[in-house]
């Protein structure tokens, strides 16, 4: 890596001293900013308002990185355009007045996201790579058929696929003149996060947890069966990823079936449907009561108007959480109801590492009797 230049006391943020397309990310900038243009470490800190160490790292890890050749490549062509930005023109008191556009070897960022949304998803298939040669322009996606042979679904322009590796959305799986690359989580992310900004162009409503792309990009989204206050059934599009429940229902154990089955999945989404519905989260709001007189003081309560389905819901987790007893009903209630991951659970509970995973499955088990015992609950699926 290249030693830290003597401080230049250049206070111009990297993102502009560079030159660079918006769609080059913060650490290759600071990269380039670094080790082409001559900002020293602190500059580039004093400039984008972050820790010295946090750029030394991030030049650090890019540095790491040039051993796969697209980036190789990538940085080569952002370092040749950041060294052409940074020539001073005395007869121009800003590079922003310049007449014609200065045009990025690695096209622009619309071409970029277009792209991204054909190849990601042919390499999100089944043991599909991108195969880059040395010698040619074109990168293309391939797949092996059901006898072994590669079959090619999409073709790609080289310059697409260096800044899809710049942007860590595909990594190198195996060097050489034929070099072979497959899509990285931040590339699926990057792919459901188009795909929900397609869907809110074309007007198709969303719901409420797909606010915004980043956060629609870790969601998983699937269809559940809920009752509502009338006592019917109905379907509604839910966040699968949203309760931990979910992703230990999809762990397998090591008799090969799921750790959690369909049954004590339910019981435990049956508990937190009154534990919402009762309101007995922790207050968010503003609370008024103190300001109350004496006499109207305790008279708005939760269920207040609502007649008894709140105060039904709270009597039936509070008759849950007494069957279960001290430690089951606790980490039920924070993975449940609180929506803790495990390890979260673990340590609030000064619990060792990996206990709560089997604490919870009985409580779960104990849980669902108590609903069928109780209330006649019948599980909609068991397996």
């Amino acid at each position: 890596m290249r030693s830290a230049p003597a401080d230049t006391g250049f206070s111009v943020p990297a993102a502009r001293v560079d030159g660079l397309p918006r769609w080059v990310p913060d650490a290759a900038r600071q990269y380039v900013a670094h080790t082409v243009t001559g900002l020293s470490i602190r500059a580039i800190a004093r400039a984008d308002g972050q820790a010295p160490s946090t750029i030394c790292r991030r030049v650090r890890a890019i540095e790491t990185r040039r051993d796969d050749p697209l980036v190789d490549e990538a940085l080569a062509d952002l370092a040749s355009l950041a060294s052409a930005r940074s020539v001073p023109d005395p007869d121009l008191k800003d590079p922003t007045d310049m007449t014609a556009p200065f045009r990025s070897p690695l096209t622009d960022e619309t071409t970029i996201a277009r792209e991204a949304r054909r190849i990601l998803r042919r390499l999100c298939e089944t043991d599909a790579v991108l195969a880059v040669a040395q010698d040619m322009d074109k990168a293309v996606v391939l797949r092996p058929g059901p006898e072994g042979e590669q079959t090619r679904t999409a073709v790609v322009d080289r310059r697409i696929a260096q800044a899809f590796a710049v942007k860590d959305w595909i990594s190198c799986l195996r060097h050489g003149r034929f070099a072979r690359y497959g899509i990285t989580a931040a590339g699926k992310a990057a792919l459901k996060r188009l795909i929900d900004e397609d869907r809110r162009r074309r007007h198709v409503p969303a719901i409420a947890e797909a606010a915004t792309p980043f956060q629609a990009q870790h969601a998983v989204w699937g269809v559940a069966e809920i009752t509502d206050d009338t006592g019917g059934r109905r379907k509604t599009r839910v966040n699968l990823a949203e309760s931990p429940l979910a992703a230990l229902a999809r762990r397998k154990g090591a008799d090969g079936r799921p750790f959690l089955s369909a049954d004590l999945v339910q019981a435990g989404e049956r508990l937190r449907e009154d534990f919402e519905r009762a309101q007995m989260g922790p207050r968010v709001g503003q609370n008024w009561d103190r300001f109350l007189t004496g006499g109207d003081r305790g008279g708005f309560l939760n269920d207040a108007g609502l007649a008894e389905g709140p105060r039904e819901a709270r009597a039936r987790v509070s008759d849950a959480l007494d069957d279960l007893g001290p430690g089951l009903a606790d980490v039920v209630l924070r993975v449940c109801c609180f929506l803790e991951g495990l390890e979260t659970a673990e340590k609030r509970l000064g619990w060792s590492a990996r206990s709560g995973k089997v604490v919870l499955k009985i409580g779960l088990q104990r849980l669902l009797k108590h609903y069928e015992d109780r209330h006649g609950f019948v599980p909609a699926l068991r397996v």
